[in-house]
């Protein structure tokens, strides 16, 4: 019996084409492109992160404004995870950028404002829900700068009061009085005026230090985890007097930068007056 010969297929057809076994046919050395792809695991802190934000407006409906406040919290700490998890998994996608976006948007944005406004702001008419209108439109509009300017701005700052960091502020003001035991009513104007310190600052220039140019890779000295120790001991210790004691001196941080700035001779500005420039008219304006 004669044997089969093998045959080979015409044609310069081949099953793994040069390169397409090494980063996925693009060249080596080549930027990764943000993936359009959904990742299961940095959405599901997102997805907690909502469900915080989403929990907090139930409980403040319903008038139990410690969990509100508490919750708002819990959303903070999920916020912070779910970037990290996505850039140490390789797992970055632009769903997950957009998504966290608006998740974001609920639970610093929306359920801080609605929250102040049950607590507080709802006996002051006219004056109450524009005060929580406000912080909800600066959220909402601080996060939309943040996308648009994320490829620009130096990263060591932020721009603007971030959200979680506003939301915590009004949050962290509730705990407190709750837990000294003050009605809302009694200091209903303080907490107008929080709303909208924490709403404008959202939307303003003042620089705040991102923390992102930390690296926990390299070596400390030995007093460094003693300190972070007595950071968590000082916050256990009596979690809503510290907490809103360390993001009131946050929220001020920004504003002792700016003046110091303006004290070294830098050019400052409290607010954008100019429009942003794109990319070929700032290259226009310079020739």
């Amino acid at each position: 019996m004669t044997p089969v010969k093998n045959r080979k297929p015409k044609g310069s057809f081949k099953l793994f084409p040069r390169g397409a076994r090494k980063n996925n046919g693009e060249p080596l050395g080549a930027p990764r492109k943000p993936s359009r792809g959904i990742y299961l695991l940095p959405n599901a802190f997102t997805t907690a992160a909502l469900f915080c934000g989403f929990y907090a407006i139930v409980m403040a409906m319903n008038q139990k404004f410690e969990h509100s406040g508490l919750a708002i919290f819990a959303a903070m700490v999920l916020d912070s995870l779910d970037g990290r998890v996505a850039r140490m998994t390789n797992t970055q996608s632009e769903f997950g950028a957009q998504y966290d976006s608006l998740s974001d948007m609920v639970s610093f944005g929306v359920a801080p404002a609605l929250i102040a406004y049950e607590w507080a702001l709802k006996g002051m008419g006219k004056l109450g829900w524009l005060a929580a209108f406000v912080y909800c439109a600066g959220a909402a509009l601080r996060l939309a700068r943040f996308n648009a300017n994320i490829t620009v701005v130096d990263k060591r700052y932020f721009q603007g009061l971030p959200s979680p960091a506003a939301a915590a502020l009004v949050a962290g003001f509730i705990l407190l009085m709750d837990d000294l035991a003050i009605p809302g009513v009694d200091v209903r104007w303080f907490a107008w005026g929080v709303a909208l310190f924490a709403g404008l600052t959202m939307v303003t220039n003042v620089p705040f230090y991102s923390f992102k140019d930390l690296n926990l890779k390299r070596s400390v000295p030995f007093i460094a985890p003693f300190l972070i120790v007595m950071a968590y001991v000082a916050v256990v210790s009596d979690p809503p007097k510290v907490l809103f004691a360390l993001f009131v001196i946050y929220a001020m941080s920004g504003y002792v930068l700016l003046l110091w700035r303006w004290r070294k001779g830098r050019p400052v500005s409290l607010v954008q007056l100019s429009p942003e420039l794109h990319d070929d008219e700032a290259n226009d304006v310079k020739k």
